[in-house]
């Protein structure tokens, strides 16, 4: 039955995701601390807003304690577990620097033909997110996509949609490539290599219609030229760090997946799988980076640049210097591209020392003067202290202080907070009413059901705070729909993990954590890309995307049932 207190929690959830959409940020002024900005954003809103119901009664413990220990099958701490350890696995693996060298190999291999390297380049995106997830090769393949393009005077949107196109979509194939899969596996009651079986053809379809699409609407020779200016080869052992930590963690982590994917038939939860492989992983690395340095083999180049993030682009950095190399080999056209290159370097210093950044090293504006200097001398001495104490370890164990920024730990609330949400739409009864209408409008029938749950998951991904928001709710309410076969269920669920997925390639950066990421890069890059921009650009391809994955899927479900 719909009360005030329902009315109220639903308003209070919308209000969540327009401020998860579109952040804002609110100026007070703090005594001694000058003005400061208070961030409505993906970490704080959804705390706050639970505040709120939970002050108003709107929830209780009761619903705070299920959306972290979870119902229904669904456990989120087994969720966040896994996620967090296999990231910890996949972004160490990335610092060794096996994606950049992948993406030199490819490089290689597609010389001068514009066309050609293209293909290669979307080939390669996708197969490392199959096995890595899409954050790890956001992280490495949109810095190296900046360099590439810049160096090449190519037209980066191309690429960069393509990059951003390929990762999300490879993410459906296993199970652990993304947070919303595995929340659809234990929803649904999937078994890990079933939903693979499941999703296989789908991700077939989805990848080639994709870059069919991106291939018609990137056509014209001005966005990629059918000859490109450079024929310069790049050395690909010239950006492995760590040739040593590459291979360990390619090894530890390939048997992490493998080992999961066993497990799974005894019905264990995976992330007692995953935690202890984690640990070994770190283990490893602090013993390995110790000694490393007390040999002397740590290389002291690569360190500065690492543990600011891939924020800046430093001039010995062997990828900057490869690519730049390579631009100029051929052309002859050297200082026309060097300055290119230092205009980059020069916009993202300037970004680090801007005021808002929390990396600035150069001193504030007069704007700005109330509020940091006064809150410079609260401890300036073990300020320092604990400033320097960090460097030296940073420098002693760089793998761990570079990976550790890197996690995702904004995620972690985020996560929680959207499970214990639904569970207070669940308490005030909108998921039986959701499920009732989708018990209407889909009549239990497994077709109807398929493009019901694939089209509206993929404009939930828009509108529902991220694809993590919009596939816990749509598998509580498939879950919860009267009246639903057992096919049916399972022909849903399986139209939900292509469309939480593919619906990251979408109209807004927030349809997925990855989206969120991907921008910030390119912010810190200084490229600007618009949301309008991306929305147009990745039209055409969702379009394809979803009417061809939803028809695999159809054509499955028809045989099978």
């Amino acid at each position: 039955m719909i009360t005030r207190f329902s009315i109220v929690t639903l308003i209070l959830f919308i209000l969540s995701i327009a401020l998860v959409i579109r952040p804002i940020s609110i100026p007070i002024r703090i005594p001694r601390l000058g003005r400061k900005k208070i961030p409505i954003d993906l970490t704080t809103t959804p705390p706050a807003i639970i505040a709120i119901l939970w002050a108003s009664q709107c929830l209780g413990s009761t619903q705070i304690r299920d959306g972290i220990v979870g119902t229904d099958g669904i456990k989120p701490y087994n969720i966040l577990i896994l996620f967090s350890s296999l990231a910890y696995m996949a972004i160490t693996l990335d610092i060794s620097g096996i994606l950049q060298a992948s993406a030199f190999w490819v490089s290689n291999k597609g010389g001068s033909n514009g066309w050609r390297l293209y293909f290669y380049f979307y080939l390669m995106l996708t197969s490392l997110s199959v096995f890595l997830g899409n954050d790890p090769v956001i992280l490495s393949g949109t810095v190296f996509l900046v360099y590439y393009t810049t160096a090449t005077e190519l037209e980066p949107m191309p690429w960069l949609i393509s990059e951003f196109a390929a990762a999300n979509t490879a993410s459906m194939v296993l199970f652990v490539g993304n947070i919303t899969n595995v929340v659809v596996c234990e929803g649904f009651a999937i078994n890990n290599v079933a939903f693979t079986a499941y999703t296989i053809l789908p991700f077939l379809a989805c990848t080639v219609v994709c870059f069919l699409a991106l291939a018609l609407q990137f056509r014209d020779e001005r966005h990629i030229p059918r000859k490109l200016r450079t024929t310069g080869k790049l050395d690909p052992r010239s950006v492995i760090r760590d040739p040593g930590g590459a291979l360990v963690g390619s090894l530890i982590l390939g048997t992490c997946l493998v080992v999961i994917i066993i497990v799974s038939f005894f019905k264990i939860d995976v992330w007692k799988i995953s935690l202890p492989f984690a640990v070994a992983k770190l283990i490893f690395d602090i013993t390995w980076d110790h000694y490393r340095f007390v040999t002397g083999k740590l290389p002291h180049h690569n360190h500065s640049s690492d543990t600011k993030e891939d924020a800046t682009v430093d001039d010995d950095d062997p990828m900057y210097l490869q690519i730049q190399r390579a631009a100029t080999s051929t052309t002859g056209e050297g200082p026309h591209r060097k300055e290119t290159f230092g205009s980059i370097a020069r916009t993202l210093t300037d970004t680090l020392t801007s005021p808002e950044s929390p990396n600035k090293s150069s001193p504030p504006s007069p704007s700005k003067v109330t509020g940091s200097s006064e809150s410079k001398i609260f401890f300036p001495n073990s300020r320092r202290r604990l400033q320097a104490t960090h460097a030296r370890m940073a420098a002693h164990f760089p793998t761990f202080f570079t990976a550790l920024p890197r996690l995702p730990f904004a995620l972690v609330p985020f996560a929680f907070s959207q499970f214990i949400l639904i569970e207070a739409l669940q308490h005030q009864g909108w998921i039986d009413v959701f499920a009732h209408w989708l018990s209407i409008a889909s009549q239990g029938q497994i077709h109807s059901s398929i493009w019901l749950i694939g089209v509206i998951g993929v404009v939930m991904c828009n509108v529902a705070g991220t694809n993590i928001g919009a596939t816990i709710l749509l598998t509580k309410v498939v879950r919860a729909a009267p009246n639903f076969p057992s096919d049916s269920t399972r022909a849903a669920g399986i139209a939900l993990a292509v469309a939480s997925n593919i619906g990251a390639v979408s109209f807004t950066f927030s349809a997925s954590l990855a989206g969120l990421l991907w921008r910030a890069i390119l912010v810190q890059k200084g490229i600007d890309i618009r949301q309008t921009q991306f929305a147009f650009w990745n039209l055409l391809p969702i379009l394809f995307m979803t009417g061809a994955g939803l028809a695999i899927v159809s054509a499955e479900m028809a045989v099978l049932y």
